[in-house]
């Protein structure tokens, strides 16, 4: 029964009895829900209040600012800075750290991701927002870059809320993944997934094969391997799939298996790759291999992955977990 289901208010308690915390983390994951509250209101009610096509602006990554991509940066900047847990943040949009004021005892530090996937806002296709938590260093300045370039396996939380045909926040604190869906009625999520994990296998992969005159060649080899079907060495079919939304991608890998690739190629390796370490690969990286998948550079694990800036960009390739390690052989057979 609905009524019966756990909210993740409760969870959170759990977790944090669990943690053998003191509730400070329950309060900040309040404040990240309460944010994604707000943007998913936002989201949804779209064009009826202006809030498609182009800000005129762009961000620090050169990018052409949606309104909502403004919108719910200030959204969670201004709802995470209330509580007094976080000594500083880091977002996508900005170049620089954020400091939060009057919080001298914050001793966590949140990056994010404000909406993910903000271009397909205008064709209505599901978007999201991404969080990261890490713990803050003793005696280092949480003002400065330094603080937040940790690797990936010192996060403490990570998450993100998809904002589709339902709004659902997925998160792991370092024991399993675990879903949960707003109920709009009373304004709260419950616990819709638990234990989310994804299976060793699939049959399904998610690239832009637009990009395929750049690939490198285990890229190649592996794409050609699986468009072969039944009749190529892997004897079986494969479908392809491209939201150009990380955020969905990885939830329907959470649901249902795949693999989604944004790997280094001729062009986008000048940058380092494409997708940004610390807002996007390393909060999604520890969310799949917390379901039992993995994640990876082509040629590293991903959260292994020593950050050099806020806005470091790598290759991708996570999702199933033995499809990932194929593709990091290929990687290492071609030297």
């Amino acid at each position: 029964m609905p009524y019966k289901r756990i909210t993740l208010t409760h969870f959170l308690i759990q977790e944090q009895r669990r943690l053998g915390g003191t509730g400070a983390f329950t309060s900040l994951m309040n404040d990240i829900i309460t944010a994604c509250k707000m943007v998913s209101h936002e989201v949804n009610r779209g064009a009826l209040v202006g809030n498609h096509g182009v800000a005129g602006s762009v961000n620090v990554q050169g990018e052409d600012q949606k309104p909502l991509d403004v919108l719910a940066n200030d959204i969670f900047l201004h709802m995470n800075a209330l509580g007094g847990n976080y000594a500083a943040m880091a977002s996508e949009e900005l170049e620089d750290v954020h400091a939060v004021k009057g919080t001298a005892d914050g001793k966590y530090l949140l990056l994010f991701d404000p909406l993910d996937g903000s271009s397909n806002i205008d064709v209505n296709i599901s978007v999201g927002s991404i969080f990261s938590i890490l713990k803050l260093p003793e005696g280092v300045d949480p003002h400065s870059a330094e603080a937040f370039l940790q690797p990936g396996v010192k996060q403490i939380c990570a998450g993100y809320a998809l904002y589709g045909s339902s709004t659902m926040l997925v998160l792991t604190t370092g024991k399993g993944v675990n879903g949960f869906t707003l109920d709009r009625d009373v304004g709260m999520f419950f616990l819709t997934h638990p234990d989310m994990t994804i299976p060793a296998d699939t049959k399904e992969f998610a690239i832009n094969a637009s990009r395929a005159r750049f690939w490198e060649q285990p890229v190649k080899r592996y794409i050609d391997e699986c468009q072969a079907g039944k009749e190529g060495p892997r004897g079986k079919d494969f479908n392809m799939r491209w939201v150009a939304s990380m955020v969905a991608e990885v939830h329907r890998i959470l649901v249902r298996g795949g693999v989604f690739m944004y790997p280094a190629d001729s062009e986008n390796i000048k940058k380092g790759g494409k997708l940004r370490l610390m807002y996007e690969a390393n909060p999604m990286a520890f969310i799949v291999e917390q379901a039992g998948g993995a994640a990876s550079t082509g040629r590293q694990r991903m959260l292994d992955v020593q950050p050099t800036g806020l806005h470091q960009r790598v290759p991708v390739i996570l999702g199933s977990k033995n499809e990932v390690e194929r593709i990091e052989a290929y990687h290492r057979e071609a030297g």
